[in-house]
This record gives structure tokens, sequence and C-alpha cells, in this order.
């Protein structure tokens, strides 16, 4: 708990922050440095450590992925043709010393995580106002934070206990309840202050369906872990472990909020 404390205290000021008040362009350098890091957490999980090469590629790929959506240079399709071309061929040139699943994390790493990570810059480019781009963290952090009291005090149903034996169906049902709350919450905010017209019955739905989200890339992230037999991704965050670890469920929840506030934009 002391450990949870001291990451809030430190990282909410820095993530409040860079999300509502620092240049896009400090933002963008700001993901790119996470989805470095994470690149390099998803190599060292399949044992692609020591193969400096293809960590590389995969942390060069990550930083150019979030680059190109900060220029608004939209070539993801053409990026992952290139990367899998040249990843590939570093692969052959090893002659099999390379697996087929540390090819899959390198391209995992070059463009999936950093998609999700540009969610932000792309709400951004999209004229969205600063305080929704806190709606990914509010509604992962959210789902999290409630899951876990909920499942402290109330947990005795197993979820998914070969994935994550300590997640309970009770903690689920707690991060639903948090995120239509946190949703409500951002509502009146944004309402009252920011004169924003956002539908309370549409927020509460949405909190829902991130929740679902959120949990879902929660577990999507343990499975790979218990697949590969770790605790954590890595140690930037104390006992809480690395950026995958922290930032599992944004991974899910920014890509899809993203497109559903996108879709909304244009109805």
């Amino acid at each position: 708990m002391k450990s949870r404390i001291l990451v809030s205290v430190v990282g909410v000021p820095l993530i409040l922050a860079v999300v509502l008040w620092a240049p896009i362009g400090i933002m963008a350098g700001f993901l790119a440095g996470l989805s470095a890091i994470a690149a390099w957490e998803l190599m060292h999980c399949v044992g692609a450590q020591e193969d400096g090469t293809l960590c590389a590629l995969a942390i060069a790929g990550a930083v150019i992925s979030v680059v190109s959506a900060y220029f608004t240079v939209y070539i993801y399709g053409e990026l992952v043709v290139l990367y899998a071309l040249v990843v590939f061929a570093y692969a052959v040139f090893r002659g099999g010393e390379v697996k087929f699943q540390q090819v899959m994390a390198a391209l995992f790493a070059m463009f999936i995580v950093p998609y999700a990570f540009a969610s932000f810059l792309r709400l951004s480019a999209a004229g969205f106002h600063r305080g929704f781009l806190l709606l990914p963290l509010l509604f992962s952090f959210g789902s999290d934070t409630f899951a876990f009291f909920a499942g402290r005090a109330l947990g005795k149903h197993k979820l998914a206990p070969k994935v994550s034996p300590h997640k309970t169906v009770e903690g689920a049902a707690g991060g639903l309840l948090g995120d239509a709350l946190c949703g409500l919450g951002f509502a009146f905010v944004m309402n009252r202050y920011f004169e924003c017209s956002i539908s309370y019955g549409g927020i509460v739905v949405l909190g829902l369906v991130c929740s679902l989200v959120a949990q879902l890339g929660d577990l999507s992230f343990s499975l790979i872990k218990r697949e590969f037999g770790i605790k954590d991704y890595g140690h930037i965050f104390l006992e809480h472990g690395g950026v995958l670890d922290r930032f599992d469920s944004v991974l899910f929840v920014a890509p899809a909020l993203g497109i559903v506030l996108q879709l909304l934009q244009m109805s």
C-alpha cells in the first residue's frame, strides 16, 4: 500500500501536468518514452533481451510510431510492412536463432503498444478538449483502483484463476461501479466548468464498457506474463512493476475510447 501511495503521489501530478498543460510536443516525447520502455519490457519478457539488434529495432519502431502520430503522418500500414520485412530479414540472417514469438513480440512492441499510447495525440489532433485526454487514464485507473479495494473487501469468487489468481468477480463488479462513478464525476466537472454538454446516462454506459475493456487489458497482459513465467514486466514503478504492468488497461482503453469519441464527433 505504501508503494501504491508513493507512486500515486509522484505519478498523478506528473500525468496531469503532461496531459492537461504541457505542450503537445512534450506529451509526444513522454508517450514515446513510455513506448520505448514498454518495448524493452516486452522483449525481455519473451527472452530476447540479449539480442541487441532485435531490441533496438523494437524500441526504434516504437518511438517512430509515436513520432509519426505527433506529426499526423498516419502511415502505420506502411510501417508495419516495412518493419516486418526488416525483422524477418534479420531473423532469416540469424538462421533460426530468433524465435517466431520474439519476432511477433517485436512487431507488437513496434506498433500495437505505441498505437495505443498515440491515441492521446490523435484525440488532441481531432480537436477534443484536453480534459478528454484524461478519460482513458480515468477509466483505466479508476476501474483498477475500485476493483482492487472491492476485491480485498468482498472478493470470494475467482474471476479467472488460471490467468490471474487474485482477481475476483466482486472486484470486477467494483471496477464497473467505479468507472460509472468516475464517468459521472468527469461529466459533472466538464459540464459545470468547461461548458460541455456530456450526457450523464451516456457517460455511465461508456464507463461500464471501458471498465470491461480495462479488465480485459489487465487480464491479457497477465496472460502473457503467466505464459513466460514472470511476475512483473519491470520495476520502474517500484513494487507495481513496469510500464506494461501499470498501463496494461490503458493500452486497451485508449484506442477503444478514441474510436468511440471520434465516431460520436462525426455523428
